[in-house]
């Protein structure tokens, strides 16, 4: 089994805009991949490679491979997925409360398929036996469309429902979920930028 991460640190999480300039998402972004690396080796992954358009970032990468691949995000996966000869988990660079634990329920699955469902209709994370057999689908209603692509490949699907999985940092109310429930390099950024505030019966983000 290896792992691929995705991952574009130029320019990245334009959503995290209204409270993040860009060089403080850069240095998130990079935080972050940093840590889902951490924990896939602590899950005991073998082989991770991240797959990226440029080498932004990347320079001194010594953690995992880096694949460049200038194509679109699903192209790209379909590409690697195409010539995997093992099972493959693939695993976004921006899920900061993942856990190793949480690596190996995805990856012990007995079905074909393992989805880890995101935000909003997203995938997380994804985990798949015959990565030859499948081909992803990412933007919109990801989750549904990878749930649509087993059934017609005739494969069989497990949902890994987590609420720590399932936390992707796209938006501000994100990093409130971070700061609550998070560990790690990327909290410790974040906790130096913003403090947690009651409001209405509601936590809410303070710039500090």
């Amino acid at each position: 089994m290896k792992a691929v991460i995705p991952y574009k640190k130029s320019s990245a999480k334009s959503r995290l805009s209204p409270v993040l300039t860009l060089e403080e998402r850069e240095e998130f972004v990079e935080l972050m991949l940093n840590q889902v690396i951490d924990t896939l080796k602590e899950a005991g992954v073998g082989t991770i490679e991240i797959l990226s358009p440029s080498m932004y970032g990347l320079e001194n990468m010594t953690k995992a491979n880096v694949l460049l691949d200038k194509n679109d995000l699903n192209e790209a996966l379909n590409g690697y997925l195409e010539q995997a000869e093992e099972p493959v988990i693939i695993v976004m660079a921006d899920l900061p409360l993942l856990s190793p634990d949480h690596v190996k329920g995805i990856t012990s699955t007995k079905e074909d398929v393992c989805i880890v469902p995101g935000k909003g209709g997203g995938t997380n994370a994804l985990f798949i036996k015959n990565p030859s057999c499948y081909r992803v689908r990412y933007y919109g209603s990801s989750f549904l469309t990878h749930c649509s692509i087993a059934e017609k490949t005739g494969q069989s699907v497990e949902v890994y429902d987590s609420f720590f999985a399932g936390t992707d940092i796209d938006e501000p109310e994100d990093l409130v979920e971070l700061l609550i429930h998070g560990s790690g390099a990327a909290k410790e950024y974040i906790s130096k930028k913003f403090r947690l505030e009651m409001s209405r019966g509601r936590v809410r983000l303070v710039h500090i």
